[in-house]
């Protein structure tokens, strides 16, 4: 059984904590490339890592994403107290900040499956999962990342958690962001994932109390535990 390293960074600088990713990252890319010329019985075994942390308030604009999406200047974003990046991720816009629980599977799919789209669904299926446990009853929005409620009512549909990765050489890194207690005001501030119609929401927010960030990470990596079939050390 393939096994995953846990690591609980808690509350961290955005860039720092990516910093981190990039260089376990690097590392695993760095022994996936040392493999082409060793023979079976030498190949490098490679690691896989589950990181969660919080961020200070900051913005992050993927790829793909547009600038016209982040609704305030650099005065504003000083004022608030956040900073903002472009990142190297896939997706548009998003927010981080205190009371979001971030996870940054860094993974070698070699060691798993070799599918992005499965990957995705399967981080999708960890947070429906861990919702479930809360009463909370969500799904997927047609052509949509992340993790909604009501996805089929144009009306009440409101995301609750964003997704954005990036893969080269079947490793990848960065990954979602729950909304568990967090101050959606600072959602208002940008168009999140560049769409303008659905609302945002927090698992606070739909159960109409604080909730135990501790619990859920403990969930999240029970569901991950199960459906990529690892050992969380």
């Amino acid at each position: 059984m393939q096994q995953v390293k846990y690591i609980d960074l808690g509350l961290i600088d955005y860039k720092e904590a990516w910093d981190y990713q990039e260089k376990l990252f690097d590392e695993i890319v760095a022994d996936k490339i040392a493999n082409r010329n060793h023979p079976n019985n030498q190949q490098l075994t490679t690691n896989n890592y589950l990181i969660f942390c919080e961020h200070p308030h900051v913005y992050t604009l993927g790829k793909s994403g547009d600038e016209q999406h982040l609704l305030v200047n650099e005065t504003q974003l000083k004022q608030k107290q956040a900073t903002y990046y472009k990142i190297n991720r896939g997706g548009d816009i998003t927010y981080h900040g205190p009371g979001q629980l971030v996870g940054y599977p860094i993974l070698d799919l070699d060691n798993f499956f070799t599918d992005i789209h499965k990957y995705l669904r399967f981080l999708e299926e960890i947070v429906i999962r861990t919702l479930a446990e809360y009463g909370i009853e969500s799904g997927r929005s047609n052509g949509e990342t992340g993790v909604w409620l009501d996805a089929d009512n144009p009306h009440k549909a409101r995301k609750i958690c964003a997704m954005g990765v990036r893969a080269s050489r079947w490793v990848t890194m960065h990954g979602f962001a729950l909304n568990v207690n967090t101050d959606l005001l600072y959602f208002e501030n940008i168009i999140p994932c560049g769409i303008a119609d659905k609302a945002v929401t927090s698992m606070d927010k739909e159960l109409g109390q604080k909730v135990n960030e501790e619990e859920v990470k403990q969930k999240l990596k029970h569901h991950f535990a199960q459906l990529f079939e690892c050992e969380i050390v």
